[in-house]
């Protein structure tokens, strides 16, 4: 903690990169505008995390739609980056993405060299992630979606997967975005995903060999 005469600044905790940490994983968080992406990443994250939150203005108005997130008073504009240690070799970035149309030529730097990524969903929205999925798909990056429930769920989650037009190998799990754990599942699930898809490909090398 750090005081002066007129206020206090409380520093907060720093966790250091462990100097054994050899390998560096990305992933990448994608979503509507206002789905939960800034909150996922803040909430997971071992540090304080980087983000990139500006006010939102008259600019935005009738290009934002705020109709199912009134409240909301900012938006990223760049990119949220934090950081999770898995192992003494292995650390976890996260990217989050800007979520609207505007932002959207940011996306392939941010996919780029990415090892999968999370597609937040909001049910009041779903409309709003076909466009991140279509991106996903054209890039060749796997990826999981996390239906995101902040005012619980309205449909059930075979409901969202066929208004998605989700092929049944990608996972559809529920997540509360502001929920430390309950986001790590997410996380712990599109590793998974990634392992299972490389168990299958090496299945595959192996037979032609």
């Amino acid at each position: 903690m750090v005081s002066n005469s007129s206020d206090t600044v409380v520093l907060a905790d720093r966790v250091p990169l462990r100097s054994t940490a050899e390998n560096a994983l990305k992933i990448v968080v994608v979503g509507g505008f206002g789905v939960g992406k800034t909150t996922l990443v803040g909430a997971v994250s071992e540090i304080r995390p980087l983000n990139t939150e500006e006010t939102m203005t008259r600019a935005g108005e009738g290009i934002d739609d705020l109709s199912a997130v009134r409240d909301k008073r900012s938006t990223t504009v760049a990119f949220d980056f934090g950081r999770i240690t898995l192992n003494d070799q292995h650390v976890l970035y996260l990217f989050g993405a800007p979520g609207q149309e505007r932002f959207w030529f940011l996306w392939d730097r941010l996919f780029s060299g990415a090892l999968g990524a999370v597609v937040l969903v909001d049910t009041r929205r779903l409309e709003e992630s076909w466009y991140a999925i279509d991106r996903l798909e054209q890039h060749g990056t796997p990826f999981v979606v996390a239906r995101n429930n902040f005012d619980g769920p309205a449909h059930t989650l075979a409901e969202v997967r066929a208004a998605l037009d989700l092929p049944d190998h990608v996972p559809l799990v529920d997540c509360d975005a502001r929920d430390r754990e309950s986001s790590k599942q997410v996380l712990i699930e599109l590793l998974r995903h990634l392992h299972r898809l490389a168990e299958a490909q090496r299945a595959v090398v192996e037979e032609t060999l």
